[in-house]
């Protein structure tokens, strides 16, 4: 890396204290709450503030507003199990705008995929085992 590049960063991190409050102050607002993980995450500051800057761009693309950002939200932390998360972003997703019903619509979604993940698996290791032979797959040509 570039000195002048490692410099920055070194410059960048020596303001990590208070943007670590910063940010911790931001979950508040933005979440309703500030998840758990943050406060553990707080303990090494080069580590929370690239990482939450990081977390808080991808969740806030310019490309789509915060109701729509926060149900994808909820739909991949429902798909991925992540309890803890969905509590957070379905309040999140709440306080952007959505509605019970649009959430709900969410976490159907979300379980679809989640169950077809199985199924197709599954079902593919059941179809070899049984059929000795592995499935065609459509999009394998």
């Amino acid at each position: 890396m570039k000195e002048e590049n490692k410099r920055l960063i070194q410059d960048f991190l020596e303001h990590a204290d208070s943007l670590g409050e910063d940010i911790l102050e931001d979950s508040k607002e933005f979440f309703g709450c500030v998840p758990p993980i943050l406060k553990i995450m707080r303990e090494r500051p080069e580590f929370f503030v690239f990482s939450s800057l990081k977390d808080f761009f991808a969740l806030r693309p310019g490309s789509l507003d915060e109701k729509t950002a926060e149900l994808i939200t909820v739909a991949a932390a429902a798909s991925s199990g992540a309890d803890k998360c969905l509590k957070v972003h379905t309040n999140a997703a709440l306080r952007a705008g959505a509605t019970r019903d649009e959430v709900l619509d969410t976490v159907f979604i979300a379980s679809t995929i989640g169950q077809s993940r199985v199924l197709a698996s599954s079902l593919r290791t059941f179809h070899q085992i049984f059929e000795g032979k592995d499935v065609e797959e459509p999009f394998d040509e």
